[in-house]
């Protein structure tokens, strides 16, 4: 097995201070907010003084361990994003920083050369937030690339690439996305990020599971942890170096610094099937509501400072506001739906059932009684001809069982929450979305299938599409087409596609169509494996229900 190369601290200049004073405190929103000058930090105007902050030596290791990134395009500006990190795997999680703040530079360009710069700022990255920042930029151009980059003391970051959303009101020719989820490390090499770093798309949606809370004393990789990571997340800093390990991966760091990012999160970013107040694991510790809370607090506080989330995302305790509309002119509106968070536990105390009637229960809420009205009143304000949806687990029906007597599901995606899934659909159809496209993770296989107004009456109108994404590494090497798959192809006449590989959508839409080309690697066991497309989904516009190509 190879290891990971030895680390020591830096030799910082500051005298020591206690750890524990800032980077233990709960992170409260409101207090934060309350602080002022804190907005303007993760702003980036400039508006704190210098005073206070660390000095960087000539002698500080160089900060830009894990990479760079944007996210969230408006057709002015965009959020960056980095986190300083000299000593990225420190077994306190702080990363080989004082617990005093550090003075960031950033500029943005309208060239890779940095000749004509158009934004240039400072930011300070706190303790508090584990040295990460989240500049703000306004005032850019619509549907437009930029560069960015950042310094501290005589170390330069990365340069990444970004681009503005298109101008309101405008239709552009075309957006050209991939979707990703589900990348647990252990599970092997993140190649596929090396090709989707190579497309040429205007932005990434991620859907979930960017990363796994799970121990990793055994990994498909063959590389040998520290001993910190043999035991499942659970504190500030067991999180907060399963972050480090994750963007410290060559191929994930030159996917985020391709292009900008819309990210949200589904289960392994806090613990397997969690929903939200209820704990999944049984133990005494995680049964108890309020611990958990305070669990799903820590992890949510992590997950912000390392990813490129807007202020509007930072968390207050055990909440944040992740569901969220980004638009692309007049071509396509990006909703962001939290599908954890709001949801009622898993019907019937069961992962899987036939005689399950409790997820029919019409009472029964997977977004909460806000976000579900959040969402369908955007289907009636929206003047976009695309409502493309990104959902962490499949909204439509997935039936095991070929027969025609029965009807064998999984209770955690939707098919636990019929009523509310109907519910939403139907508004889609009642209020006229011409043009729905659900885009999905979490199932670690590729689907392409019609979503159906009620899937209990197989003749009910077709008033959508999904289109499942399988995941960068989860599952392994995986298969074209495995025994479940035949199954899943016989009991689901909606269903028109099924693969079992990894690998990543890559989705174009223009006025007149939206395809997704299912892009598979053959395995990731191993690096260096080619990309190709194994199928293209097609939907044509005003056509509801998907054909292949």
């Amino acid at each position: 097995m190879s290891s990971l190369p030895p680390e020591s601290p830096p030799r910082l200049n500051p005298p020591p201070v206690n750890p524990q004073r800032l980077h233990h405190r709960p992170l409260d929103r409101r207090r934060f907010l309350g602080l002022g000058g804190a907005a303007a930090v993760l702003l980036g105007t400039g508006a704190w003084s210098a005073g206070g902050a660390f000095a960087v030596s000539r002698r500080f290791a160089n900060p830009f361990t894990l990479g760079v990134g944007s996210g969230d395009p408006t057709p002015d500006g965009v959020v960056l994003w980095t986190r300083l990190a000299p000593v990225p795997y420190a077994p306190d999680g702080h990363a080989g920083l004082p617990d005093r703040p550090v003075r960031v530079e950033f500029e943005v360009a309208e060239d890779e050369g940095f000749a004509r710069v158009v934004r240039r700022s400072s930011v300070l990255a706190v303790p508090t937030l584990n040295h990460a920042v989240h500049p703000e930029v306004r005032g850019l151009r619509p549907a437009r690339p930029y560069w960015y980059r950042f310094r501290v003391g005589e170390h330069l970051s990365a340069t990444g690439r970004t681009r503005t959303a298109p101008a309101p009101g405008t239709e552009p020719a075309s957006l050209r996305l991939a979707f990703a989820s589900c990348q647990s490390w252990g599970d092997g090499h993140f190649t596929a990020y090396d090709h989707l770093a190579e497309e040429d798309l205007d932005l990434v949606v991620h859907l979930g599971d960017y990363l796994y809370e799970q121990g990793l004393a055994a990994n498909k990789r063959g590389v040998r942890l520290p001993a910190v990571f043999d035991s499942e997340a659970y504190s500030l800093a067991q999180y907060r170096l399963r972050y480090s390990l994750y963007k410290s991966d060559p191929a994930l760091q030159r996917a985020h610094a391709a292009f900008p990012w819309v990210q949200t999160i589904d289960d392994h970013e806090v613990e397997n099937d969690w929903a939200g107040d209820v704990s999944q694991v049984d133990t005494e510790r995680d049964q108890i509501r309020s611990v958990f809370r305070a669990r799903r607090a820590r992890a949510f506080r992590v997950m912000y400072e390392n990813m490129p989330f807007r202020l509007a995302q930072l968390p207050s305790g055990s909440h944040v506001r992740l569901h969220r509309r980004l638009r692309w002119g007049t071509l396509a509106d990006l909703t962001m739906l939290d599908t954890r968070q709001y949801r009622d536990d898993q019907p019937c105390a069961v992962s899987h059932s036939s005689a399950c009637t409790e997820r029919l229960d019409p009472n029964r809420t997977m977004l909460g009684g806000k976000q579900k009205k959040w969402l369908v009143d955007g289907f009636s304000s929206s003047t976009a001809r695309w409502q493309l949806i990104g959902n962490q687990a499949p909204i439509g029906q997935t039936d095991w069982d070929p027969s025609p007597t029965q009807t064998h599901v999984w209770l955690d995606p939707w098919d636990g929450y019929v009523a509310e899934r109907n519910q939403v659909l139907g508004e889609a159809q009642r209020r006229g979305e011409r043009n729905l496209v659900v885009l999905t993770g979490d199932r670690h296989q590729n689907y392409a299938w019609d979503l159906k107004a009620d899937y209990a009456d197989p003749g009910s109108a077709t008033v959508g599409t999904e289109l499942v994404g399988t995941s960068i590494t989860s599952g392994g090497d995986g298969a074209d087409l495995t025994d479940q798959g035949r199954d899943f192809l016989a009991a689901n006449p909606h269903l028109r596609f099924f693969n079992n590989q990894r690998g990543y959508g890559r989705l174009t839409v223009t006025p007149t169509e939206c395809r997704n080309d299912f892009r598979v690697l053959p395995y990731v066991s191993r690096p260096g494996a080619p990309i190709s497309t194994r199928v293209s989904a097609v939907v044509t516009d005003g056509r509801p229900g998907v054909q292949l190509d």
